[in-house]
Order: C-alpha cells, then sequence, then structure tokens
C-alpha cells in the first residue's frame, strides 16, 4: 500500500468521523463552560452558554452541507453533560461523562492488547479493508501494539490527572485538563501514530510482503541453477 492511498483513506476516514469541525467543537464545549463558569460562578448557566454554543455550530455545520448525525451527536455528548451538571449544581459534573468515557476507553486500549488485537490495527484494517489480515504478520502487530500502547498512555495521564479534580470539585482546574487532555491530546496520539506507521506505508509493501519476496526468491534460486 502506497502512503499516499494510506493518507488519503486516512483523510477520508477522519472527514467521516467529522473532521476539524468535530475537533473544534470538542475543544469549544469544555472552554465555553468553564469561561462562563469564571465570568458567572452559577453552572446552570455555564452549563446553558456551553449548550448554546455548541447548537450555533451544529446549526451552522447543518446549513453548510455537514452530516446531520455528527451535529445530533456533538448536541447529546453535551446536552447530556449540561443536564448533569445542571441537576446537580456541581460544575466538575459536566466533565463527568468524559472522565467515565477516557476511563472506559483505557480499559479497551489494554484488553485489545493483551488479547493481541490492538484497537488501533482494528482501525487501521477498517481503512484499508483487510480487516484481521494484518495479524498475520508480527511486525505490523508489533507496531499496532505501539500505536495503542500511546492511546492507552493518553487516557491513562488523562484519568489520572482529571479525576483527583473532579473529587476535590476543583471546577476551574478540571476544566482547564479536560480541554487540553481530551482533542488535543487525542490529535497528538494520531500523529505519533502516524509517524510509526508511515515508515510502513512509504515503503510500498506491508512487511510481511518483503519475506514473501525474499522466500520465494530463495526457494527458486536453485531451480535457476540447475
Amino acid at each position: 500500500m502506497k502512503f499516499a492511498a494510506l493518507t488519503g483513506r486516512t483523510l477520508s476516514l477522519f472527514e467521516a468521523l467529522g473532521g476539524w469541525r468535530t475537533v473544534a467543537e470538542g475543544v469549544a464545549s469544555r472552554a465555553l463552560f468553564v469561561i462562563a463558569y469564571l465570568i458567572t460562578e452559577h453552572v446552570g448557566t455555564s452549563a446553558l452558554i456551553a449548550l448554546g454554543g455548541v447548537l450555533v455550530v451544529a446549526v451552522i455545520r447543518v446549513c453548510t452541507g455537514g452530516k446531520s448525525w455528527q451535529a445530533f451527536v456533538g448536541l447529546v455528548m453535551v446536552g447530556l453533560s449540561a443536564l448533569l451538571a445542571g441537576s446537580t449544581g456541581r460544575g466538575v459534573d459536566f466533565y463527568l461523562i468524559g472522565i467515565v468515557m477516557g476511563a472506559c476507553g483505557g480499559t479497551i486500549a489494554l484488553l485489545s492488547m493483551l488479547v493481541r488485537c490492538p484497537m488501533v490495527g482494528l482501525a487501521v484494517g477498517t481503512v484499508r479493508g483487510e480487516r484481521l489480515a494484518w495479524r498475520r504478520d508480527p511486525v505490523r502487530r508489533r507496531r499496532y501494539q505501539l500505536c495503542t500502547a500511546v492511546f492507552l498512555a493518553k487516557f491513562v495521564i488523562a484519568t489520572a490527572v482529571q479525576l483527583p479534580l473532579y473529587l476535590a470539585d476543583q471546577v476551574v482546574a478540571l476544566g482547564i485538563a479536560s480541554t487540553l487532555l481530551n482533542t488535543p491530546a487525542t490529535g497528538l496520539c494520531a500523529y505519533l501514530c502516524w509517524r510509526v506507521l508511515r515508515t510502513e506505508a512509504m515503503s510500498g509493501h506491508a512487511p510481511g510482503e518483503f519475506r514473501c519476496s525474499a522466500q520465494s526468491s530463495h526457494s527458486t534460486a536453485p531451480a535457476r541453477s540447475r
């Protein structure tokens, strides 16, 4: 698989998942809440401002030809966070769903590594249309394990930082940490994984193809000498 093909398919998957608009929404909802809380010091008002900001972005997305389901998912997630914070009166509860999802993501990443079916491999295999064929190649499997470990580290760090802030009821500190340790940190992890995987893609062959070619040349050499 050529590097350009892998990059093109990866970008297509990125756009299918919402692209930069989804990234912006993820940052905006968390940042809006903590900024509004700093100004108003009122949980309900801050939750409504965050929800209203994401609603505006969702309307713009739909009116400019974006996929409605992406806007709907973003609204539901922020809506649930706003509802939870508004019902409890605790600002930290606006970020609780994100903390739980991060912990679940870390658990999934760890389990996928333990069963030798890393989640990054599943995602890349889907993009390439090869499903689980990569599992037969130990080199590729190790690379996908490494990439999954990168995301696992991100989930562990995010949970380790955010959970104590949540328990200590530190709304502002948690808001800043949540903003930085979610969407931006995920982008950094994706870039690191791209750096790991691009060496394989730029070669134009999967690692297993080199071994097959080498074995084939060795098996045909005696035949030519005869």
